[in-house]
């Protein structure tokens, strides 16, 4: 587990290798060399500390209910295209979405879809055996970013997380997320447990 002075250096070592935004023209950041991916973790509902926004007129989280490939599918590439999240089969995400495991929650902005997070719980361990959830997406369409919002989806996604029985949420992110991710997570709990290092892959070059 690390420590809070860890915490803050990993923070800073992350911003060399941290690639400059332009929310409004992402086309233009600049990949950087080596892939820096950060495991965060909660290990109790305690640790948790949430940030909902005040005013919520017009804005609502929803769960996603159906699988509804084509809607996902927006959903996933709208937020992910500017951080390089990977291409997802349509198979990859029928099946995520049939797994009684995943649950996605759609933020409303106004009627619109501004961003999403997805979780998938499952179990660890030999014996005994406890839940665990990942957080496996979690974004802002670019129009939405800056403005409080990811606070709030990540801290609803949390607290369904605990109310849903995992025993343990954890998460990772890396210098190709966008630029507030790391510092939302930690501000609402996590801790890193974990870095690593890589020469960045060549599909994220391409």
């Amino acid at each position: 587990m690390a420590s809070n002075s860890s915490v803050e250096k990993v923070t800073e070592r992350t911003k060399d290798t941290q690639p400059s935004v332009l929310l409004k023209s992402s086309a233009t950041r600049t990949v950087p060399s080596t892939l820096v991916t950060i495991y965060l973790q909660m290990l109790e509902w305690s640790e948790f500390r949430p940030a909902y926004l005040n005013y919520l007129d017009g804005i609502k989280v929803m769960r996603l209910e159906t699988s509804d490939i084509a809607f996902y599918r927006f959903l996933y590439n709208s937020v992910g295209k500017p951080w390089h999240w990977c291409e997802r089969t349509d198979e990859e995400i029928e099946a995520l979405l049939a797994d009684s495991g995943t649950s996605v929650h759609v933020l409303y902005v106004d009627g619109a879809p501004a961003g999403y997070i997805e979780m998938a719980q499952c179990t660890e361990g030999r014996s005994p055996r406890f839940y665990s959830t990942q957080i496996v997406y979690f974004g802002l369409r670019e129009p939405y970013i800056g403005r409080g919002l990811g606070k709030h989806l990540l801290s609803h996604g949390i607290a369904y997380a605990w109310n849903k029985g995992t025993q343990r949420l954890w998460v990772q992110t890396c210098n190709l997320d966008g630029p507030y991710a790391l510092k939302n997570y930690i501000k609402r709990g996590f801790k890193v447990y974990r870095v690593e290092k890589q020469p960045m892959p060549e599909c994220y070059l391409e």
